[in-house]
Parts: structure tokens; C-alpha cells; sequence
């Protein structure tokens, strides 16, 4: 059977009616003072930092009312990737101690910014805490949620809050899309990080 019968067999099994069982969920839960670590921390950052990955800022409008009249919210997130064509989604990984999580939530809405390779700086701004991260920076609404849209990306991906899941240390964010497109550094290569550094 060549690739174009098997992709058929496959969409056939797929739509049909077939019930799968969920398997059940593991138990998760914090390593005791008194045991062991079952993988360094270190070794696991230095294995996992050979996984080379793009670089995006995630941003959220300003929310009405907000303490302090506080502006847009964003933040520099590697750990991004699309999840499914129907219904179009995406996901983001993000610290349960983020400070800017809480505001993107309230906001129920967020745009990913998708870096090109001149943009490391940028990316550095928006990773530092405590600063107006938008001083200076070009940025526009995104057409649906209104959260910036940042000049001279590659893409822009506008999207709503769908789920939130725990996943250990991080939240698993899932958006659903409502408008994306290229940006104005569409031919630019992309901005990626490896081994703790940008390349």
C-alpha cells in the first residue's frame, strides 16, 4: 500500500465510530525533602537544551479596570507549538509563578508573536520583569482579541483562552484561533534557541 493508501486507511479509521477509553490520569505530585529527585534538575535543563525551539512573545490587552490601570501584558515563551487543525488550536507552556499569566487569563484572550532571527533583543525585553516591556516597540492591535501585535515577526496567531491545564511546575495553555497571518519579517529566518543561547 503506497503513502497516499495508507493516509486514505487511516482518515477512513479515524472517521468511523470508534470509542476510546481514557487512560487514567498519573499521579503528580512534588518530590518529598526526604527522596530523591528521580533526574537532576541541572542534567535535565543541559539534555533538554540540545531541543532547539523557536522563540514568541505572547501578549494580552489591557484589562478595564485592572489594579493600577495596568497596560498590555507580555512575556518572551519558548515553549509553543500548534496542537490541531479541527478546531484550529495552539499551546503555550508558562511558570505557575509567572506574574503576567494572571493577567492574560483575566484578559481570556492572547496573540503569539512569532520572533524572526534580528529579534533577540526584543525577546530579552519582554523576559526581563518589572519594566514597561512596550517602551519603544511597534506593535498594533491583532484584529479579534485586540492584544499587540508586534512589528517585524514572522507570523502573529490570534487567539482565545480554550483550557487551561497543570502540568507540574507550568500551566498548559490552550487558545483557540480566531485570526492569524504573517508579519512583516515573514522572510527573515527565525529567531531560535539552543543550549542557552539564541541562534
Amino acid at each position: 500500500m503506497g503513502h497516499a493508501g495508507m493516509a486514505a486507511a487511516a482518515v477512513r479509521y479515524l472517521r468511523a465510530d470508534h470509542t476510546v477509553e481514557a487512560l487514567p490520569r498519573p499521579e503528580l505530585r512534588c518530590v518529598r525533602e526526604d527522596e530523591r529527585a528521580p533526574v537532576d534538575q541541572g542534567e535535565f535543563r543541559r539534555v533538554l537544551g540540545n531541543f532547539a525551539s523557536g522563540v514568541t512573545v505572547v501578549t494580552a490587552p489591557a484589562v478595564e479596570g485592572e489594579d493600577g490601570g495596568a497596560g498590555p501584558a507580555g512575556f518572551a515563551c519558548q515553549s509553543f507549538s500548534s496542537l490541531s487543525l479541527d478546531p484550529p488550536l495552539v499551546a503555550f507552556m508558562v511558570g505557575r509563578t509567572s506574574t503576567t499569566w494572571p493577567r492574560i487569563a483575566r484578559a481570556g484572550v492572547f496573540c503569539v508573536n512569532v520572533l524572526s532571527a534580528g529579534q533577540a533583543g526584543l525577546c530579552r525585553a519582554f523576559a526581563a520583569s518589572g519594566t514597561d516591556k512596550f517602551a519603544g516597540v511597534a506593535h498594533d492591535a491583532a484584529p479579534v482579541s485586540g492584544a499587540p501585535r508586534l512589528g517585524g515577526t514572522l507570523a502573529w496567531i490570534d487567539c482565545a483562552v480554550h483550557a487551561v491545564h497543570t502540568g507540574g511546575d507550568h500551566l498548559v495553555v490552550v487558545g483557540r484561533v480566531n485570526a492569524l497571518g504573517t508579519g512583516e519579517g515573514a522572510e527573515e529566518p527565525p529567531l531560535l534557541f539552543h543550549r542557552g543561547r539564541f541562534l
